[in-house]
């Protein structure tokens, strides 16, 4: 199926590593131009470099999504070159897992800063180029923890519930400008093997999360909560986020969809 995505603009944020260098990536494939924000400017850089030898167009503006000077910085930057931006893609997020009662407050001004503030700013940056042109695409990468709530996550799920209304309420907002807004919700997505986590990943490397689900006897307890037995990984949300970016889903707006195996039915 040809998803009609050739040449379209996209921005990526957290496209530097994880589950928004897949999209990055698969957005690449479909011959979109794709635009990579990420506060991790060496490991977004070297992404853009990678797609671009493959004979991609992608580039990076470092950018961190919870500083919204940054963040119109972005726009102001895409939409000078580009002229418009068809397609927004939530992608950047952070945590570290942790009790509620047990967590620092500088992990939950991070959490929100990126998680929630995240989206917001850039929805507030890049809408109205696209309610102007009358077409645009808003995919925000939320989480199951936002549907179902999650142990260790409070404020994560907490942040990713907020994204999910969010996207609801611009959903109805902005329909009448053809401007359609979804959120791709996975479970547990744990980067390849072969993958280095960046800074900007929705898992860190480093987190304590990381270091419980390299033991695999605790991760296999884990996967055993899914009916298909397996944790994601993040070429496994591509294709969703594809579709949604399309023109192929144009009748589809508001819209919550888990990509976790049926983790959260």
């Amino acid at each position: 199926m040809d998803l009609g995505l050739q040449d379209k603009i996209a921005v990526v944020t957290g496209g530097a590593s994880t589950i928004g260098k897949a999209i990055a990536e698969g957005l690449c494939a479909e011959g979109a131009k794709v635009i990579i924000a990420d506060m991790d400017e060496v490991q977004a850089e070297r992404v853009a470099a990678q797609l671009c030898a493959a004979g991609h167009n992608a580039s990076f503006v470092a950018t961190d999504v919870g500083e919204r000077a940054q963040v119109e910085h972005l726009a102001q930057s895409v939409l000078a070159e580009h002229g418009r931006v068809d397609i927004l893609v939530n992608g950047a997020g952070w945590t570290v897992n942790g009790l509620f009662l047990d967590k620092p407050v500088e992990d939950w001004e991070r959490e929100v800063a990126v998680n929630l503030w995240g989206p917001i700013n850039t929805s507030r940056a890049f809408a109205p180029s696209m309610v102007e042109q009358a077409s645009g695409k808003i995919i925000n990468i939320g989480s199951d923890a936002g549907r179902v709530g999650e142990y260790q996550e409070a404020v994560y799920g907490a942040c990713k519930g907020g994204v999910i209304a969010l996207s609801k309420a611009l959903a109805r907002e902005l329909g009448r400008y053809k401007v359609t807004v979804n959120v791709v919700c996975p479970g547990l997505t744990l980067p390849e093997k072969s993958e280095d986590a960046g800074s900007m990943s929705l898992w860190h490397s480093d987190s304590p999360q990381s270091q419980i689900f390299r033991n695999q006897e605790t991760l296999a307890k884990v996967v055993k909560r899914y009916p298909l037995r397996r944790h994601g990984v993040p070429a496994d949300i591509v294709p969703l986020v594809l579709l949604l970016a399309s023109d192929q889903s144009s009748y589809i707006t508001g819209q919550i969809i888990s990509v976790s195996g049926g983790y959260a039915m």
